[in-house]
């Protein structure tokens, strides 16, 4: 459980947090919206750990009693909302975790906090349920709730909390992360920050993933002897993906990124501003052997077949569509 200083970026949803505390200013109710992997949790828990923490600084001491029950998940005063359907928080587990204890003072602590995470699975009586604690709370009381998807939310709730959003993380950063704390190289890590769009959690799921290994390697051949292969032979590398259960939109983005890259060389003739530094001269023999208009209707293609696919498009025929436009250009 990371403390302030070990989360990477959010220094502005930090800066918030902490002064609350130094300043003695700490709101009863947070929503902490962001996607999963981009560290709502980590903030959550740091900044509950450095309320609970006994040295009172604006970082947890990760040494003091308080530190320690919380690192272990064994604080009394920290409290994480469980729930038994999977999809969704009904009343009884608002009211049973959080009504009904909310006014049984902290046992060892100043404050009493309650993380509610997935908060966007709450249905609507569940949020009237928690709206009547945010509403008169005791003074002890902070609520958190972590949700990828505020939208889902009362106005009502909505208006009574502190909203704190979490922005994607700049790629430099991401990148720098890989390659320093993880040890990974420098053009694999450039990759996958670029496809991790601002998700630190995401890009470190990417590294170590096997499906996207598996992909790299099949969509970068595929990619580099498109104009060799006919439509049978890209096909039958389509039906290879699927059954090898990779993610078809993922694929997309890959081969967005890609001719991204095609047009970006082609534009700039920059080595460094390309995400696929490694695949340098493949960069160069196709922005050479193609169009501006050409590469703008590849990418086009691209965002057709996620819009076909959307739409429940029978996949082969979508992405069928979409090679013979690749082929074309």
């Amino acid at each position: 459980m990371p403390g302030f200083k070990d989360i990477i970026g959010h220094e502005r949803i930090k800066e918030h947090l902490q002064k609350a505390i130094e300043s003695n200013h700490v709101s009863h109710a947070y929503i902490l919206t962001g996607e999963a992997g981009m560290g709502r949790k980590s903030l959550a828990n740091a900044f509950a750990m450095t309320l609970l923490c006994e040295k009172g600084k604006n970082e947890p001491c990760m040494q003091c009693h308080a530190c320690k029950q919380a690192l272990s998940g064994n604080h009394p005063d920290l409290i994480y909302l469980t729930h038994e359907k999977p999809g969704s928080i009904g009343v009884d587990d608002i009211r049973e975790q959080i009504h009904d204890t909310i006014m049984i003072r902290p046992y060892s602590s100043y404050y009493k906090i309650y993380i509610v995470d997935e908060a966007e699975k709450m249905t609507v009586q569940a949020q009237n349920a928690l709206l009547k604690t945010i509403e008169e709370p005791p003074s002890y009381a902070v609520i958190m709730l972590l949700t990828t998807n505020q939208e889902s939310f009362l106005p009502t709730i909505l208006s009574r909390c502190v909203q704190l959003k979490l922005k994607p993380l700049q790629d430099s950063v991401i990148k720098s992360y890989l390659t320093g704390s993880l040890g990974i190289g420098e053009s694999k890590a450039e990759v996958y920050a670029a496809f991790a769009r601002g998700n630190l959690g995401r890009a470190i799921h990417l590294a170590s993933s096997e499906e996207f290994q598996l992909m790299y390697k099949e969509l970068i051949h595929m990619l580099k002897h498109i104009k060799d292969m006919d439509i049978v032979e890209l096909l039958f590398y389509i039906k290879r993906m699927k059954d090898e259960n990779l993610d078809i939109y993922e694929c997309l983005d890959f081969m967005q990124l890609w001719y991204r890259d095609v047009l970006m060389y082609k534009v700039t003739q920059d080595i460094n501003l390309l995400v696929f530094r490694e695949e340098y001269n493949t960069m160069k023999e196709m922005s050479a052997a193609s169009a501006y208009d050409g590469i703008e209707m590849i990418l086009q293609a691209i965002d057709k077949a996620r819009i076909r696919l959307d739409a429940n498009v029978n996949m082969e025929l979508a992405m069928e569509l979409m090679l013979l436009v690749m082929k074309e250009n």
